[in-house]
C-alpha cells in the first residue's frame, strides 16, 4: 500500500478532504473506512491492515479537514450519504465495500437506500439509530439535552453527558440527560469557549441519532449489509440500537471484537481497541 494521497472535491455548501492509499495490485472492490464525526485520522491503524487493498478515508462535511461554507448549524445523514457518494464517484465510481462505524453507520444505511449500485458489501458497525430503541423517547431527550448543554454551557459539559450517555448499560431512565454531569472528571474543560461548531455535539448529534431509517429501501437494496456490534459493548446504546437494526434488516448482528472503538489503535490513547482481532474480523465478514 502507497502512502495516503490527499484530495478534495467541491460539494454544494461545503469543500470534502479525502485520502486514498492505493494497493499496488488489487482485483478487489476499494475499501471505504467511514465515521462520523470522526475523520480519516481515526482509521490509520485499520487502514494499514488491509494493504492488499486500495483504501478510501474522508473527513466527513464539518468535520476535521472538510469545511462548510453554507454557513448551516446543523448536518444530516442525507448530506453525509450525498458526499459519500460524491467521493466515491471520485475514485473510479464503485461498487466499493465499506466499513462504517457510528454516525458513519447512520449515514452509510442512507447511502445504500439513495445509491445501492455503488455499494457492494456495507458493514455497519454499532449505528446509533435512537428512534429504534424501546427507550426512544429518553434516548432522544439525553441526546437533545446534550445539544442544548452545548448551547448554552460550552463543549465540557456537553461532552461529559454526551460520554455518561454513550457508556451507560441497559435501557435509558427518564430524565437520564438532565443529570449534572462534572466534565472534569472525565478530564474536560469547565470553561466555556464561547465556540459552537463542535461537529459532534453541535451539528450532528441530534440529525444523527433522530433519523428515521428507510429499513424497506435497505433491503431492497442490491447491496449486502451487515450489521456489527462490538463484544464489549453489550447495553450501550449503539450496541442495542445495532442489534435491532439488524433485526429489522432481517438478520442477526456479527459480533466483532472489542468495543465502540475496537478498530483504532495506539494513537487514539485510552481509546485503543483491538485493531488487528478487529480487521481480521472485518476481512472475514468482507
Amino acid at each position: 500500500m502507497t502512502a495516503p494521497k490527499t484530495h478534495t472535491l467541491d460539494a454544494p455548501g461545503a469543500t470534502i478532504t479525502y485520502d486514498v492509499r492505493e494497493a499496488e495490485t488489487s482485483d478487489v472492490p476499494v475499501l471505504l473506512l467511514i465515521g462520523s464525526p470522526m475523520g480519516a485520522d481515526g482509521f490509520a491503524t485499520l487502514a494499514g491492515y488491509f494493504p492488499d487493498r486500495t483504501v478510501v478515508t474522508y473527513d466527513p462535511r464539518s468535520a476535521g479537514r472538510s469545511r462548510r461554507t453554507d454557513g448551516a448549524r446543523e448536518t444530516t445523514p442525507d448530506e453525509h450519504a450525498d458526499d459519500l457518494h460524491r467521493v466515491i464517484g471520485a475514485v473510479g465510481g464503485g461498487p466499493v465495500d465499506i466499513f462504517a462505524t457510528s454516525g458513519g453507520a447512520v449515514n452509510a444505511l442512507v447511502l445504500v437506500t439513495k445509491h445501492p449500485e455503488v455499494v457492494r458489501t456495507l458493514v455497519a458497525h454499532e449505528p446509533p439509530a435512537a428512534q429504534v430503541l424501546p427507550d426512544r423517547e429518553q434516548a432522544l431527550a439525553a441526546t437533545e439535552n446534550i445539544r442544548d448543554t452545548y448551547q448554552e454551557s460550552g463543549l465540557g459539559p456537553a461532552m461529559a453527558k454526551f460520554i455518561t450517555l454513550v457508556m451507560l448499560k441497559g435501557p435509558i431512565p427518564a430524565g437520564f440527560g438532565q443529570r449534572p454531569v462534572d466534565p472534569s472528571a472525565f478530564g474536560l474543560p469547565t470553561q466555556d469557549d464561547g465556540a459552537r461548531d463542535d461537529p459532534l455535539v453541535g451539528q450532528n448529534i441530534i440529525t444523527c441519532t433522530h433519523h428515521q431509517h428507510d429499513f424497506d429501501a435497505v433491503r431492497a437494496a442490491s447491496t449486502r449489509v451487515v450489521v456489527a456490534v462490538g463484544e464489549e459493548s453489550e447495553g450501550e446504546m449503539a450496541y442495542r440500537a445495532g442489534k435491532i437494526v439488524a433485526e429489522r434488516l432481517g438478520s442477526a448482528a456479527v459480533i466483532f471484537p472489542s468495543h465502540h472503538g475496537g478498530f483504532m489503535g495506539p494513537e487514539s490513547g485510552p481509546m485503543q481497541g483491538k485493531p488487528e482481532a478487529f480487521a481480521a474480523k472485518l476481512r472475514e465478514v468482507l
